[in-house]
């Protein structure tokens, strides 16, 4: 009998457990039909379950659920008397007011609807989270304006203890009004300066969102009254730097380098900072400019040193960039570069410089042995600096590879190779050992190299490796097509040494050769005389190229590439400013899948005359 009175205790936690198992499950199984009728507009059938589950747990995810089913029903006054019964229980939850008025206001009674929304908000207390608790009923019923009410009233019954500026700003961003929204996130800054960054984080987001270019017009137009307002106070200028630079208006962020360098005494640190951000986007005459500043105004002759090695190095881009390098002007670049290593000295700080003038000779000059030498005195001076010599070795092999060395080259590249095996600068001594064979026609050689590098962490060298590889295997099976391949490769290696007009004649023989017309090698073929012809500033001639891919090969794999390339042509060097626009747009249209779709967008909608950040 005891053993038996032992087990009912066992026995009803068993039951319990059970029963409460049962009720949850019957619970989840008549939330989720609710749920299933409400997405469905069948508003009827859901009160019956919300209610249901409202009357057993008074869930406030249940009451929300039912209010809107009655109200979509237009019985409010069960609405009234629900919300009535939810106040009861939470007499202190001015929210409760808001609901009853947005009941109201559903039923056509505006004025006494906003009456109880004004209520609500007398009745706050110096709560920051009650503030927020009503601020955000308010907004769950999309009425920002009464919510901004709340924050303003909360923000002089806190007396400055917290002004709620985000909360304010993000209203006034979704309602539009981008002046009231600027004012609030750099008054936030004038309160709490230590939140600059994240201020500045969320006006990325908001100018990444800004199509028409309204916010970042409201925030130049307060900055610029702030520091007009208020010029000993730095941080407004340091924001509109920031702005400039988010838009990319090099120029304008220079301006405003140099003054927070001239009143804070920063030694052009921020110039700098501009003139390599400059540098990066090709804006290469205020990146020279910015140099030329810290060069005549730094108290830091590190900063000095640095910003000469880099005003080179732009001279070098500029001098380079050209379809037509000017001879007389790489001449006298070369100059500079000697007075400058003169000047400050041979050792690792110019080691850049040095690479750089060796390229120059070699690519340019005809002065290959001098470049070579150069190279050579530049790898003994990195001593242990691995980086540096690996960057030597490379523009060393590049030029052994110039200058008809191949095998000299590719031990250099390997060399790269293994002391920097899984890192960037190692894939890219890797790329350009598997371009040096395909050079040479070891095309089964240059496409294993070419499959390891397709998952290379760099996306530039994964992306080159990936074309290259399929040039190779589109072409390398066909034994009628493997000859046309050879010629292909010879021509770019002759187009790598600067013989444009030896690349030209080894493509034009490519034509030459049987069933010419059928080669998959077609489209880069003449992709390959387009680029060409651009590089010597024949624009018209290379404009007929691409104009063959998109006619006669609209399916190739370049086409999307060479209407993109047409399309710059007619609209920076052809002067046909509308026949961009009808490329850019087929482009858009017909191949949505390509890569240059994003910046033909843009190039499309400046040319239309819309404003483009």
């Amino acid at each position: 009998m005891q053993g038996f009175l032992k087990i009912i205790p066992l026995f009803l936690v068993i039951i319990t457990i059970n029963a409460s198992t049962a009720l949850a499950q019957s619970e989840q199984s008549d939330s989720q039909l609710a749920g299933e009728y409400f997405r469905n507009n069948q508003y009827e059938k859901a009160a019956v379950l919300y209610k249901k589950l409202y009357e057993k747990k008074h869930s406030h995810i249940y009451y929300n659920y039912y209010l809107h089913c009655l109200l979509q029903m237009e019985e409010y006054r069960d609405a009234r008397k629900l919300v009535k019964e939810e106040m009861d229980r939470n007499p202190s939850r001015e929210r409760y007011l808001v609901d009853l008025g947005y009941v109201y206001i559903n039923e056509g009674k505006t004025s006494k609807g906003e009456r109880l929304y004004e209520q609500a908000i007398d009745e706050l207390s110096a709560s920051r989270s009650e503030v927020m608790d009503l601020a955000n009923a308010f907004r769950f019923r999309r009425e920002d304006e009464f919510a901004i009410e709340t924050y303003l009233k909360g923000r002089k019954l806190l007396k400055g203890e917290y002004e709620f500026h985000y909360q304010l700003a993000r209203i006034y961003q979704n309602l539009g009004d981008y002046d009231k929204m600027v004012q609030e996130y750099l008054d936030l800054i004038e309160f709490k300066r230590s939140k600059m960054r994240i201020v500045q984080s969320r006006l990325q987001s908001a100018l990444n969102e800004d199509s028409r270019g309204k916010i970042s017009e409201a925030l130049r137009n307060e900055l610029l009254r702030r520091i007009q307002q208020f010029p000993e106070k730095g941080y407004y200028s340091e924001m509109m730097l920031w702005l400039a630079v988010q838009e990319k208006d090099f120029e304008s962020a220079l301006v405003q380098a140099k003054a927070i360098d001239r009143r804070a005494m920063t030694d052009g640190r921020n110039v700098f900072r501009i003139a390599g951000m400059a540098a990066s986007n090709k804006a290469y005459e205020i990146a020279s400019e910015a140099y030329n500043y810290v060069i005549n105004n730094s108290g830091d002759r590190y900063m000095r040193i640095k910003s000469k090695v880099e005003l080179l190095n732009v001279e070098f881009k500029q001098a380079t960039a050209g379809e037509v390098p000017d001879k007389e002007r790489l001449t006298d670049l070369e100059n500079q570069y000697e007075e400058t290593i003169e000047e400050l000295g041979r050792s690792k700080l110019t080691l850049p410089l040095m690479r750089n003038m060796a390229h120059l000779q070699a690519f340019y000059l005809e002065k290959v042995d001098s470049a070579i030498t150069m190279l050579e005195e530049a790898i003994k001076l990195s001593g242990n600096q691995n980086e540096q010599q690996a960057l030597c070795k490379m523009k060393l092999a590049d030029i052994l590879l110039f200058s008809g060395q191949p095998w000299d080259a590719t031990l250099l590249y390997s060399q790269v190779v293994k002391s920097f095996k899984n890192e960037p600068l190692g894939h890219e001594a890797k790329f350009r050992n598997a371009r040096l064979s395909f050079y040479i026609g070891e095309f089964g050689w240059a496409s294993t190299q070419l499959d390891v590098l397709k998952a290379a962490t760099s996306k530039l060298i994964a992306n080159d490796a990936m074309e290259l590889s399929l040039l190779i295997n589109d072409n390398m099976d066909q034994d009628s097509v493997s000859e046309g391949l050879q010629m292909y490769a010879r021509a770019d290696l002759h187009l790598f040494r600067n013989n444009h007009q030896k690349a030209l004649a080894t493509l034009d023989s490519i034509g030459n050769l049987p069933n010419a017309g059928s080669h998959a090698l077609v489209d880069e073929v003449l992709y390959k005389k387009a680029q060409i012809h651009i590089k010597q500033g024949n624009f018209d001639t290379a404009a007929r190229e691409l104009q063959q891919i998109i006619d006669k090969h609209p399916d190739k794999i370049l086409a999307d590439n060479a209407l993109f390339e047409l399309a710059g042509l007619y609209e920076n060097h052809l002067d046909n400013k509308d026949k961009a626009m009808q490329l850019y747009q087929k482009l858009i249209t017909e191949y949505a899948g390509s890569i240059y779709v994003v910046n033909a967008r843009k190039h499309f909608r400046r040319l239309r005359g819309d404003q483009v950040n």
